[in-house]
């Protein structure tokens, strides 16, 4: 059993608020897109493909009740508020995605001159729904890519793996991205153990990731980011998996602040460091990393814990949310739902199996 982090009945939306885990489990109703876009932007929902599946959903739930004179009206209102939910995290590049996807599909339509007003929101919030169902579906299949890889490493033999961050249910639609790796392998009896970070300031592993490895039974310890070497140097780590929040053309990964030293790392303990992503992460209108806009958080993040100051008053805070893996310290590849690729392929890669779909 996993985590619902998303709950979803047509006109009906709530997501696990996950600012009160591990501690409370309470739910938060999203009515409208506006309420999306402050979920989102407080972090109540977090991960890239989380983020893109609760926008699209938010304007599911306020299309069902809205009315249009015309087709023209539902394109233009379908658009913006797309694009209103991409700001609320921008760097995250799954909203970005679906937004110029389903902008150009309901454009579409409304030049189709055979649908009428019914036809388009029905048509549209089907689209948004199926998003949400393909996403559970695709985590699995670049799970068990991923779990394969890893077990060719081992030679079928039980793997010690490392995450970053939180990329499982609570990320996602459900089971997970590079969580969902260390699932899977826990599923086949092949998982020693799991090693997550507590990802400061925000604690997304200590609060997020662990919770879901006790939840799920699954062997694992918590360390904290400081750590990292060390244990990839006494602990006979096997592989690194993290997720992503956007990928590039050369294969530069922007993800959770943090990973970029742990790649580092792996590089010089001679350990595969994956990223683990689904399709929708890759940016193909950028070609390397230092095109990604990385956005800062508030300096209180850093500052304080749950309102109790833990610094000294007055000191500047430099608070990034995301850094940029360069493509070459992916050293065991970047895991999708088509496979597993090395990162200077990607961009091939992605663009044919985005070709094939639309023939």
């Amino acid at each position: 059993m996993t985590l619902e982090a998303i709950k979803y009945q047509r006109g009906h939306l709530d997501i696990l608020d996950q600012l009160l885990l591990p501690f409370k489990s309470q739910y938060v109703s999203i009515n409208d897109t506006e309420s999306a876009w402050i979920a989102i932007k407080k972090m109540q929902v977090r991960g890239a493909p989380a983020i893109a599946i609760v926008g699209c959903l938010s304007l599911a739930v306020e299309l069902l009740n809205q009315d249009f004179d015309c087709v023209d009206e539902v394109s233009s209102y379908v658009s913006s508020k797309l694009e209103y939910l991409v700001s609320a995290r921008p760097t995250a590049v799954n909203m970005k995605e679906a937004a110029d996807r389903y902008s150009n599909l309901v454009k579409e339509l409304a030049l189709s001159k055979t649908e009428m007003v019914e036809s388009i929101k029905q048509k549209m919030i089907d689209e948004f729904e199926q998003m949400f169902i393909d996403d559970v579906s695709t985590n699995k299949s670049l799970s068990d890519f991923g779990c394969e890889a890893i077990l060719d490493i081992t030679e079928q033999k039980p793997a010690k793996v490392l995450t970053h961050c939180n990329t499982g249910s609570l990320a996602t639609a459900g089971y997970g991205t590079a969580l969902g790796v260390i699932r899977k392998l826990h599923e086949r009896n092949t998982l020693e153990h799991a090693y997550c970070t507590e990802t400061r300031p925000y604690n997304q592993g200590a609060r997020l990731t662990a919770y879901e490895l006790v939840f799920e039974k699954i062997p694992s310890t918590l360390i904290c980011d400081s750590m990292v070497s060390m244990v990839m140097k006494t602990k006979n780590i096997t592989a690194v998996v993290v997720g992503a929040d956007r990928v590039v053309q050369n294969g530069d990964t922007a993800n959770k602040i943090g990973t970029y030293q742990i790649a580092i790392a792996a590089k010089y303990h001679n350990i595969p460091f994956f990223v683990a992503c689904p399709s929708t992460t890759f940016d193909p209108n950028m070609k390397t990393g230092e095109e990604i806009i990385i956005e800062e958080r508030p300096a209180n993040e850093m500052s304080s814990i749950k309102g109790v100051p833990i610094a000294a008053e007055g000191i500047n805070c430099y608070n990034p949310a995301f850094d940029v893996t360069p493509a070459e310290l992916i050293t065991g590849g970047i895991i999708t739902e088509f496979g597993v690729f090395k990162p200077e392929s990607i961009y091939s890669v992605i663009s044919s199996e985005k070709n094939q779909r639309k023939k």
